[in-house]
């Protein structure tokens, strides 16, 4: 099922992101077998972080042969024509249909880069001439790490857009108005598609320093706090509690996917979804 058909649904979609483990995929797989029990609508598989592409396919085939719809993540920005092509034949021979198409780190190696895609918005395109596989893209409810102003950030998702993308996936954020605010610019700017909302569960301290100096993430005093407060089992039970009310607030707005982070872990995700369905 395509991303358009996946969520034509009133009802709001879930689904989870993994990536690739070094070591011991079969830890993954059984952590995958947890969130399967929230019958998500499809399972995102990312490539390596710093523009390391990790195209693990024989991992992308175990997830789905487990009855798993998966969406690939495809960076373009050390990827040629060519290779992007391969790739989507060896998609195309496991049934998948759709992947998430993305511009990808700049690789510290500078040398690493190809010259055939430059952003997103050109896979896009690419991908809607070659093939008639759904795309999705990222969106930036804070703007872009790299961007001047939010309203660049959107003129830059509206070329996404314009060039096929069937819908947004945002990346994390812990406060849900900007969120809210980032759909109001978005259907301000003319685009219609849906606009999912990246949920990351707070596992640790690291997990959040990380992150929020890695990309625009403003953390509220009450998370603030409770990274001074709390640690381990307690921080993490906090993280539960606190992800839970942030998911209850957006389906309140009827928002139309939640989009899990969970850094191939379970244990978060699957109580914060038995939480919102109390």
């Amino acid at each position: 099922m395509k991303l358009r058909e996946i969520y034509s649904t009133d009802k709001t979609v879930i689904s989870f992101e993994v990536f690739p483990p070094k070591s011991e995929p079969e830890k993954l797989l059984k952590e995958t077998a947890i969130l399967a029990n929230h019958n998500p609508a499809f399972i995102s598989l990312t490539y390596g972080a710093g523009g390391n592409e990790n195209k693990s396919f024989n991992l992308l085939k175990n997830i789905k042969d487990a009855g798993i719809n998966v969406m690939p993540h495809f960076t373009c920005i050390t990827s040629t024509k060519e290779n992007i092509e391969k790739d989507i034949k060896k998609l195309s021979q496991l049934g998948v249909e759709n992947i998430l198409a993305l511009r990808g780190d700049i690789p510290q190696d500078k040398s690493l880069m190809k010259h055939d895609f430059h952003y997103a918005n050109e896979l896009v395109s690419f991908i809607k001439e070659k093939t008639n596989l759904s795309s999705g893209v990222a969106g930036y409810p804070e703007g872009h790490i790299e961007s001047p102003d939010l309203k660049t950030d959107i003129d830059n998702l509206k070329r996404k857009v314009d060039a096929g993308a069937d819908a947004i996936f945002t990346q994390l954020f812990f406060e849900n108005e900007f969120f809210f605010d980032y759909v109001n610019r978005v259907r301000d700017a003319g685009i219609t598609i849906p606009v999912i909302a990246g949920i990351m569960p707070v596992i640790s301290r690291k997990q959040v320093h990380k992150m929020t100096s890695m990309a625009n993430i403003s953390v509220p005093k009450k998370l603030k706090e409770a990274l001074e407060k709390y640690q381990d089992n307690a921080l993490l039970d906090f993280g539960i509690e606190f992800a839970s009310e942030q998911c209850r607030g957006l389906i309140k707005e009827n928002v139309k996917g939640l989009h899990f982070y969970t850094l191939n872990k379970s244990y978060s995700t699957d109580k914060i979804l038995n939480n919102i369905k109390e």
